[in-house]
């Protein structure tokens, strides 16, 4: 995608950083797109590529996706599955109402959330899906400790949540996943990957654990 650049002065009242955010944002054909297709946010590309490499939403699969808001992943699930499938959202924060989603506003690793995912979902899940992401400290090896249990809450999650034949994919940061968290989740998966889509920025740490097959647990 190939957009004009346009160019933003720092005000008197905003921060230089602020003014490089802000020409990022205004620069970005992925900001910009994400406006023309009505996606609630970029990061809904980055599962449109994920999804285009590894096929991961097929008709009738029934989705959970952690830490939805503000929705662009749902959003994605929701254009692909039409109304076939089962979506549930899970945030702590409010999200706006998406067409064929289920939101429950709540801690997914709570008993009362997995009970209202088995009353919306009727099964276990085909795929669950995870862009979260703990605040940052700017101090490198704390983020990464809170990255990395992060994706190991989201790993354990999976164990009760996910069916036989089902895939996961989790944010993590800063090179992939420890070892020991990824020999766990490759003992338990078919494929195990560590992928950047184009989507995510180049700047950014950031890429996804892609596990696909799941096979039950395989306890050490």
């Amino acid at each position: 995608m190939r957009l004009k650049t346009v160019k933003v002065k720092t005000a008197k009242n905003r921060k230089l950083g602020s003014s490089l955010w802000l020409n990022r944002q205004l620069n970005d054909p992925y900001v910009f797109q994400s406006k023309q297709d009505g996606y609630r946010s970029r990061a809904a590309y980055k599962l449109i590529e994920l999804n285009e490499k590894y096929r991961l939403i097929k008709p009738q699969t029934k989705v959970i996706d952690l830490g939805a808001a503000p929705g662009g992943w749902s959003q994605v699930v929701a254009n692909i599955l039409k109304s076939s499938g089962k979506i549930a959202a899970i945030d702590l924060l409010d999200m706006p109402e998406i067409q064929n989603v289920n939101f429950i506003q709540g801690d997914f690793c709570e008993p009362s959330t997995h009970e209202t995912l088995k009353n919306i979902l009727g099964d276990k899940a085909d795929l669950i899906l995870s862009d979260m992401a703990p605040n940052t400290t700017g101090h490198k090896a704390t983020d990464h400790l809170r990255i990395m249990d992060l994706c190991e809450r989201v790993f354990e999650f999976a164990k009760t949540a996910l069916k036989e034949g089902g895939s996961v994919v989790i944010k993590i940061f800063q090179g992939g996943a420890e070892p020991e968290i990824l020999n766990s989740i490759k003992k338990n998966f078919e494929i195990v990957k560590h992928h950047k889509p184009p989507a995510s920025r180049k700047d950014s740490s950031e890429m996804y654990l892609v596990a696909i097959g799941y096979k039950g647990t395989k306890d050490e």
